[in-house]
């Protein structure tokens, strides 16, 4: 059973730091771990700065670090790491996450994949590896990350869930990664590979915001039902969030600021979430969303809020992932 109850969410009497709060607030996966409900995405994060927000948020307190393949910045997300291992930090403590590319889904291609991450990343094992995208790409002699027809179109491939995950399953049994998810997956497909899956997926990872469409409660009813974790990303919305005068009026009402807000709300539909900002005053102010709440109004608003941003493309994802 997943563990993700009220004890975790919120502590209406501070009893510890911003900092240890955050990396003590779990959601229990079914692999029995735990995983720090507020991450640091590195998606964007531009060169020359990743490694110094990554060093930074494990300083502060962040104990989860979501990395992927395809932000093409997993050596300098390792140097961070290993710059605050170099601290006393120790990696047990730390959540790693990291994301096989839509070319690399082939049986032959999957372990070479996460060896590649975990190369650059510096580590020997992740805590969890996730399959990006419920869609494959060729993998051509250029190992191009988007490979084209002549026509400019994306050169997808057919490899079956199932050959994909039986590898993901391997590198669990090798001991190269704790366990093993998906992101991007509708509710068709993440029936789909628990029909055939010997482990299954601990996490699916979506992007979820305020004014997005869809159904959060939909959401975490089909998680449950097989115990999948929902972690959101892009909880900003692309920056949408911070110029919402929806967010926003919520917001002054708890003189706290939009990602704030936006952050709160996420973490009480009981999704864990990954936030990105190279920002050391932004770290800090996102770590304070576990001690207090909205109102039972203001979260109904957020809940039906629609501000007219949508999911992503590639056809993963249907009105409200169920």
């Amino acid at each position: 059973q997943r563990h993700f109850g009220s004890s975790e969410l919120r502590i209406a009497i501070r009893p510890f730091s911003v900092e240890t709060m955050a990396a003590t607030m779990s959601a229990t996966l079914n692999t029995g771990a735990k995983m720090p409900l507020l991450g640091l995405g590195t998606w964007q994060s531009k060169p020359g700065e990743v490694q110094t927000a990554v060093e930074h948020a494990l300083k502060v307190g962040y104990r989860h670090v979501d990395a992927a393949f395809i932000y093409l910045n997993e050596t300098e997300v390792g140097d961070g790491l290993q710059a605050a291992f170099a601290s006393g930090i120790k990696r047990e403590e730390v959540f790693v996450t990291s994301k096989l590319w839509n070319t690399r889904h082939s049986a032959e291609a999957v372990k070479p994949a996460l060896m590649e991450s975990l190369q650059a990343l510096k580590l020997e094992y992740l805590d969890l590896y996730l399959i990006h995208w419920p869609v494959s790409f060729v993998l051509n002699a250029e190992k191009a990350h988007m490979p084209q027809n002549e026509d400019g179109s994306v050169q997808y491939a057919n490899i079956p869930f199932e050959e994909t995950w039986r590898e993901m399953e391997k590198l669990v049994d090798e001991g190269l990664v704790k366990a093993i998810g998906i992101s991007n997956f509708n509710s068709k497909q993440v029936d789909e590979v628990m029909s055939f899956a010997r482990i299954p997926p601990a996490v699916n990872q979506v992007e979820f915001h305020p004014g997005m469409s869809g159904d959060p409660e939909g959401i975490m009813t089909f998680c449950n039902k097989y115990s999948v974790v929902p972690m959101a990303y892009s909880p900003m919305g692309g920056g949408s969030v911070f110029s919402d005068p929806t967010v926003g009026g919520i917001a002054k009402a708890h003189n706290k600021t939009a990602a704030q807000v936006a952050l709160n709300w996420i973490l009480s539909k009981e999704f864990a979430v990954a936030t990105k900002t190279n920002s050391p005053e932004h770290l800090q102010e996102d770590l304070d969303v576990f001690d207090w709440e909205l109102s039972r109004e203001e979260t109904g608003t957020l809940d039906t809020y629609r501000n007219g941003t949508d999911r992503p493309s590639w056809g993963c994802s249907d009105a409200a992932l169920v």
